[in-house]
């Protein structure tokens, strides 16, 4: 910029898009300035004019450039910074600053406090309209999950997958009407294709194959020995589907979590309370695969279980105006992956909407056990179960030998062969997703029981039996 162009913009006058400061001194408050206009329609901030738009000019150095950098990094999103210099009479230099914002990324917040221009005056923004700019751009179209998935075709989507979520989504009445038999057509039909394209969205939801081009489609767990990472006990690291990933993970759980149990008087069962409660241990599981950021190529969901805790870590912090106090207490719920988190809902995996870390909470608090704890470490997205695990040989032995009441009565059912309804009732239990995945999946886990139709585990004609290994657990239990 030259020094009649300056003058020029000196002439405007401050305003809804021009700030004027003295020097960098007051660099907290232009910045503050600066987030407003990028949280408007632009603006500039001018350092070394005066109020009554006099260019004074200031002295400027490395250091002055550096306090500018620094400031900088204390907006969420990151901006880039423009920065001109333009030298005035006196021989110093007015310093203009321009923000990038990159369209559809904003809101924006310095210091961890959103600002907008009214008139001449920068403000706090009101928490509603912050609000409510956020919703915006998480409902925006360009995000990682609605760009298309580069060289996928319909053959890289599990077919089988998709329509045994479409049929949970209409069981409970989350999908209306009939459904179309391509697979195309549903996809579209769950905004998951776009202009004859397949999103990423599909291949995170739905996906069969994720090398090389989505290596982030992970869950790493691990057991360790003792309260650090020094020795593990077990460890898996499983690429898939997101449904599969929540799947295995639960497994994992189940596999080294203690189930410290007592005897009732007046009743031959005893009851089980589980070191966790499953329906939280879901629920936290499920916002790390639904709100974690998937542009991380390298990023992926961990499960890390110790002795005295068990944490899961996700790729990316929470969103934007979220922090981890607010998600003790009523908060705004704002999905960074909207498409992701409507097909969960639509399986039954997300009841409410922006309920879910205050479930985790009552749940906690009726079972018994300290909140989990939420924290943003570095990159990541953390929650923390404070809980006993215990020892792994007290755990082994409750995962190989102990039988409770349910899975006794799934075994024997099973001797005869039984469709999986007819297990279910043998159960008692009455909520079918639980019993499919902490009972009959990891039964089959084991090997306990066994589909007498292996190659379609889908089929409608799909009946189990027990195994030798089964009839011998039922034996010992006995015993």
């Amino acid at each position: 910029m030259k020094a009649r162009e300056l003058a020029a913009l000196l002439r405007r006058g401050e305003g809804q898009s021009l700030e004027f400061k003295r020097s960098t001194g007051e660099i907290k408050e232009a910045m503050q300035s600066l987030c407003a206009f990028l949280n408007g329609s632009g603006g500039r901030v001018l350092f070394g004019v005066r109020p009554d738009g006099a260019a004074e000019g200031q002295m400027v150095s490395d250091h002055t450039l550096r306090d500018i950098a620094h400031a900088a990094e204390r907006f969420e999103p990151a901006v880039h910074l423009s920065i001109q210099r333009v030298k005035v009479k006196s021989g110093q230099e007015v310093i203009i600053v321009e923000g990038d914002a990159g369209k559809g990324s904003g809101p924006f917040i310095y210091e961890g406090r959103p600002y907008e221009r009214v008139g001449s005056v920068t403000r706090r923004m009101p928490q509603t309209r912050y609000e409510r700019a956020l919703l915006d751009r998480a409902h925006g179209k360009r995000r990682w999950e609605n760009e298309p998935a580069e060289g996928v075709k319909l053959g890289d989507i599990d077919r089988e997958e998709v329509f045994r979520v479409v049929g949970a989504a209409r069981s409970m009445g989350r999908l209306v009407g009939p459904v179309e038999s391509r697979l195309a057509d549903v996809l579209d039909r769950l905004r998951l294709r776009r202009d004859g394209k397949i999103l990423q969205a599909a291949v995170v939801l739905f996906g069969k194959n994720f090398l090389p081009d989505y290596p982030q489609c992970e869950m790493r767990m691990a057991r360790f020995r003792g309260t650090d990472k020094t020795e593990f006990l077990d460890q898996r690291q499983i690429r898939g589907s997101a449904f599969k990933l929540l799947e295995e993970a639960e497994l994992f759980c189940q596999r080294h979590f203690p189930l410290p149990g007592k005897i009732i008087p007046g009743k031959l069962q005893r009851v089980d309370t589980p070191l966790i409660p499953p329906d939280a241990m879901r629920e936290i599981l499920v916002n790390a695969l639904i709100h974690r950021d998937y542009s991380i190529a390298g990023g992926a969901v961990s499960l890390a279980i110790f002795d005295d805790r068990v944490e899961v870590w996700s790729a990316g912090k929470f969103p934007a105006g979220i922090t981890p106090n607010m998600l003790t207490r009523q908060h705004l719920s704002v999905l960074s992956n909207p498409n992701i988190a409507d097909i969960f809902h639509r399986a039954g995996l997300i009841e409410t909407w922006g309920r879910g870390t205050n479930r985790v909470l009552e749940m906690c608090s009726e079972a018994g056990i300290a909140p989990p704890v939420f924290q943003e470490i570095g990159p990541f997205a953390v929650v923390t179960f404070r809980v006993r695990v215990g020892s792994t040989t007290q755990v082994t032995a409750q995962v190989t030998a102990q039988v409770t009441a349910q899975v006794a009565a799934i075994l024997n059912a099973a001797r005869r062969t039984a469709s999986a309804g007819e297990l279910q009732r043998a159960s008692g239990l009455r909520h079918r997703v639980h019993f499919l995945n902490a009972y009959l999946r990891p039964l089959l886990k084991q090997g306990w029981l066994e589909r007498t139709i292996p190659n379609k585990p889908q089929s409608r004609l799909q009946r189990y039996k027990t195994t030798v290994a089964g009839e011998k657990l039922i034996r010992t239990a006995k015993k």
